[in-house]
């Protein structure tokens, strides 16, 4: 995929299990004045309070996600939970790429598998990973959003993608918000020269 300008962009690809604290360190990111643009995922789930469509998410029905499946409009997609299904369009990059700017990726360790090997060398992949198990289930409890039965199987899902882990290029240890910001945004500085 390129875009016309011969511009040829590249991806930061971010992923870890949930509650590992993923988005906040894609934020640190973004707020580091680097030519970066955040790529907008797609989901058939229903916004959660204070999220928008086309900002935090392209909210699809099923149905629609769907067609765009059939249509072959995504890159990469997956079923996370049953009818769960996120993905990331290839319109997307294509926007981003238009820009003049690199793409960054805030998706799970299974999207962020299948990003690299789309990308291949045009991308890095950076697996975020938590102090531990037990704190991640803290985080996931304090986050007020799901019930048990929720964070139970986010944290066996948890479990699941650390086995993962060695698939990507970097490792960040998301302990100390601060030292890990600097890790990330170091990281996809020397990345980007």
């Amino acid at each position: 995929m390129n875009s016309s300008n011969n511009f040829q962009g590249k991806a930061i690809i971010i992923s870890a299990p949930s509650g590992a604290g993923k988005t906040t360190l894609v934020n640190k990111l973004l707020e580091a004045k680097l030519p970066l643009l955040f790529s907008i995922s797609a989901c058939s789930r229903a916004p959660r309070d204070g999220e928008e469509d086309k900002k935090h998410y392209y909210f699809l029905s099923i149905e629609e996600f769907k067609e765009k499946i059939k249509a072959q409009d995504f890159i990469e997609w997956e079923e996370v939970y049953e009818g769960n299904f996120y993905g990331t369009l290839k319109k997307e990059i294509e926007r981003i790429w238009k820009e003049k700017k690199h793409v960054v990726f805030d998706v799970d360790v299974i999207g962020g598998i299948s990003l690299k090997e789309y990308f291949m060398e045009n991308s890095i992949s950076i697996f975020i990973k938590p102090p531990s198990m037990e704190v991640l289930s803290e985080r996931l409890k304090k986050r007020n959003t799901e019930d048990i039965k929720s964070i139970k199987n986010r944290l066996e899902k948890s479990f699941e993608e650390m086995k993962s882990i060695d698939k990507f290029d970097k490792i960040i240890l998301n302990d100390e918000l601060s030292i890990s910001s600097k890790n990330i945004i170091e990281t996809v500085k020397k990345f980007l020269k």
